[in-house]
């Protein structure tokens, strides 16, 4: 992405999405150039490409949740224009140096290399990387309010990054423009979140246990789909969870609207090197298991008739059921829900092996333990007992039939209530 005027939020973003697919375009390469050269896995060539390789992703997130969060866009935009222009450079630099055949794989790494090196005051190039992920991940952190962001570290950075500009004969950056997701531009102040929603935590930690689908296919969103920034999404809103799939290349960002409260679903999906978006909200989609994925239906006015609007594949039965049960939790919860169907408020594939009334927390909540078919794992599910949620999950935990106390050894994966 060269630096051409004053660019604005939406081309700021589509070139995040666009360095990213060329980020992974150059990544496949040099492990291609590293397998020929028998490169081992620790040399700087291989933390070349996991470097790059974490940048895609990295980019990928920023930009999808800058579209929930609008309302912090404007504090990444003059940094975006400062770091992307420099890491494509970056990028079609190491594609110019392996392209050129005059010289042996072994060579083009190499010369690679140290002309990258030196042309940036010393600087390794797997260091370079580290430089601009670093950046964009503290740019994430901006848009998302989170805890863990360091403004003198972005400061340290941002210099780091104008003088490998200055190196590479850049001119300064202009200020970059509001545009479609941005109506006006203020002060710079960052405020952690101060309000956590639950399912911001269920995905949050990685899960001590999976149990693995023998058979995994291709997730899909099927639209219909808009460009970047022509969805509607009021300011304020939040992101709540934020799942990829596909090499990235597909993502699933569920945010809570700021203007009725309630869940929405967004998909992104990339065709022709472009990012294309699907939104839903959750009260407009039913959601069912099918093998090792879950379907998302959605009615079509015009043919009167359900039709799918996603198909996600999952690599592990603890993560479809996660995703499920969150799903129906905030389909539950929300206002403009009229109705469940009534396949949405069982999984299929799971037999019940007992069920029991108890009080937890100041309600009657069902007690059930279910066994997945395929795999003979267990899980012990809590559900709202009766009333308007009669059926809700409220919480999960995984076992495994190899412990005599299958529950005992896993904590509570987050509750869903």
């Amino acid at each position: 992405m060269d630096s051409v005027g004053a660019p604005n939020d939406v081309s700021l973003l589509q070139g995040c999405y666009l360095e990213a697919q060329r980020s992974d375009d150059i990544w496949l390469k040099l492990e291609g150039l590293r397998i020929a050269i028998n490169e081992p896995s620790s040399s700087h060539l291989a933390v070349t490409i996991t470097s790059i390789r974490t940048g895609a992703r990295r980019l990928r997130h920023l930009a999808d949740v800058a579209q929930v969060h609008r309302d912090r866009v404007q504090f990444v935009l003059n940094p975006l224009n400062t770091v992307l222009p420099c890491l494509s450079r970056s990028l079609r630099d190491i594609k110019s140096h392996y392209d050129d055949r005059s010289r042996s794989r072994q060579n083009r790494w190499r010369h690679m290399y140290h002309s990258l090196t030196n042309e940036a005051g010393g600087l390794p190039l797997p260091s370079r990387f580290a430089i601009y992920n670093k950046y964009v991940s503290l740019l994430r952190d901006i848009l998302l309010r989170s805890p863990n962001f360091d403004l003198a570290a972005m400061e340290s950075l941002a210099q780091e990054i104008l003088r490998l500009r200055e190196a590479r004969g850049f001119v300064p950056p202009s200020p970059a423009q509001a545009g479609p997701l941005l109506l006006r531009h203020t002060g710079f102040i960052y405020e952690i979140d101060p309000i956590s929603h639950w399912a911001e935590h269920i995905f949050s930690t990685p899960l001590s246990l999976k149990t693995p689908f023998r058979n995994v296919g291709q997730t899909k969103s099927l639209g219909p789909h808009k460009e970047l920034g022509e969805h509607y999404i009021p300011m304020n809103s939040k992101v709540l969870i934020r799942q990829s799939f596909e090499q990235d290349q597909l993502s699933l960002t569920v945010f809570n609207n700021s203007q009725n409260n309630c869940a929405y679903l967004l998909l992104r999906t990339i065709r022709d090197d472009k990012a294309w978006f699907a939104l839903r909200g959750a009260h407009e989609l039913c959601m069912e298991r099918d093998g090792s994925s879950l379907q998302l239906r959605r009615w079509s006015g015009t043919e009167h008739r359900s039709k799918l609007w996603a198909i996600l594949f999952f690599r592990s039965w603890e993560e479809l059921v996660l995703m499920y049960c969150t799903f129906v939790s905030l389909k539950a919860h929300n206002n403009l829900t009229l109705q469940f169907a009534s396949e949405e408020l069982g999984l299929r594939g799971e037999k019940k092996l007992f069920q029991a009334c108890i009080w937890d927390d100041g309600f009657n909540h069902s007690l059930i333990v279910y066994e997945e078919r395929a795999t003979h794992s267990l899980r012990l599910h809590a559900a709202v007992w009766d009333g308007e949620l009669r059926q809700c999950p409220v919480w999960t935990v995984f076992g495994t039939v190899a412990s005599t106390s299958p529950f005992n050894d896993y904590a509570l994966r987050g509750e869903v209530n």
